[in-house]
């Protein structure tokens, strides 16, 4: 069977950077952080009290007050980056073949705030539950209610895999159109972790900094004084469409999808691979998917959390993959800016890589202050200030809890 071409058509997203593609974009390039005291809750009694937020999201201008009122925040997300890639791709949702059309989300958790509201309530106010309380709170939901809205009957499901959700979701979107089974796919994923639970849950786990007294430094990935990743929250969706489809009706196009691959650590169920084989084997499996040599990347967006053994597992990982080109690679970490947006971090990370080709210019890693003697210094990491470059093959990296690996490639047009 002869696989067909997929290309990417509309983008939007919601994130601690912005509330569109261009602010997003104009933040991430000139290295500004999304962080700040935490604001959805009462944060004074957890050991983190900060966290990357979206800010000044009116969710109005995306949906109904009585829907609001029954979609967890992070369907609500999903709900506002969909529409934007919806109308940034020029498709007329009234006239395309709703057949023809599918939804693919990734979400790490879903409706966590919902869960753990409902719980309260029912402890301490109500002996029952609300009956809006599962169908809001399931990870899967988002997915569903954006084919509700737009009439998509093609394939439509949820890929929940911690941390590389949404780019688990948009490889198989990628394989879905490219094998014929749809022309046109909605992907990518949603998050809002930042509430009460989600703060609590991970600082049990020692996984986030607590650098309280300067938020907007704490997210630090490949710095030697790196305590912990810094919550983030948000949104970033595509729309995916056969190559042919898009130019038959003149669609402009962002960037080919090249290819993706997967793999498992098998090893620890929070902690990766200190020798990064598992992430060596993901990145190796999506250049052969792509039909890619090592030294045909330009980019790599890492998924470079500011975790202590995370950061030093995956330079081993690029090393071994990419031998000495890796000295020629560009990378960045984005999160040092946007925080860690859990299920929605491969999205919004596949958005940079997408703009990265666009415009020639390598988003910065920041608040890099000390080398870390565990790490090669010689890559590039693209410290504190971003960089011109053309990009012609970016790979995006998301790496989640349970050894779950997933890498995306993208190519220039």
């Amino acid at each position: 069977m002869e696989l067909r071409r997929v290309v990417i058509t509309g983008v939007g997203t919601v994130n601690p950077l912005g509330n569109s593609v261009d602010e997003y974009w104009d933040n991430l390039i000139n290295g500004v952080s999304g962080a700040g005291p935490i604001t959805h809750f009462d944060a004074s009694e957890h050991k983190t009290q900060f966290a990357c937020e979206v800010k000044n999201f009116d969710a109005t201008q995306y949906m109904e007050r009585k829907e609001i009122r029954k979609y967890d925040l992070y369907t609500q997300y999903a709900f506002a980056s969909t529409e934007q890639a919806i109308k940034d791709s020029g498709l007329d949702t009234d006239k395309v073949d709703g057949d023809r059309v599918g939804v693919i989300w990734g979400a790490g958790i879903g409706g966590l705030q919902t869960f753990f509201e409902e719980a309260r309530a029912y402890k301490e106010e109500r002996p029952r539950f609300s009956p809006f309380f599962i169908p809001k709170m399931i990870a899967n939901i988002a997915g569903g209610l954006l084919s509700i809205k737009y009439g998509f009957r093609g394939p439509n499901f949820t890929t929940v895999s911690a941390c590389a959700s949404s780019s688990h979701a948009m490889i198989e979107a990628f394989n879905i159109i490219r094998m014929g089974k749809a022309d046109i796919m909605v992907t990518g994923g949603s998050e809002a972790g930042v509430n009460e639970a989600g703060m609590a849950g991970f600082n049990s786990m020692r996984a986030c900094s607590t650098r309280n007294d300067d938020p907007t430094t704490a997210s630090r990935p490949f710095d030697k004084d790196r305590d912990g990743f810094v919550m983030g929250e948000g949104s970033a969706a595509f729309v995916f469409e056969e190559y042919e489809s898009a130019i038959k009706r003149g669609a402009k196009i962002y960037a080919e999808m090249g290819g993706g691959g997967m793999s498992a650590d098998a090893f620890h169920m929070t902690a990766p691979d200190p020798e990064g084989h598992g992430a060596k084997l993901v990145m190796k499996w999506a250049l052969q998917d792509a039909g890619l040599k090592p030294e045909d990347v330009d980019y790599i967006n890492v998924h470079g959390t500011s975790t202590p053994l995370g950061d030093i597992a995956e330079p081993k990982a690029i090393i071994k993959t990419f031998g000495e080109h890796a000295y020629n690679l560009s990378i960045s970490s984005t999160k040092s800016m946007t925080g860690h947006m859990l299920g929605a971090a491969g999205a919004a990370e596949g958005l940079a890589c997408i703009l990265a080709i666009n415009k020639s210019v390598i988003p910065p890693t920041i608040n890099h202050f000390t080398d870390d003697p565990e790490i090669d210094s010689k890559l590039d990491f693209t410290f504190n200030v971003a960089k011109k470059r053309e990009v012609n093959i970016a790979i995006s990296n998301t790496f989640g809890f349970g050894g779950h690996n997933a890498t995306v490639v993208y190519k220039k047009l």
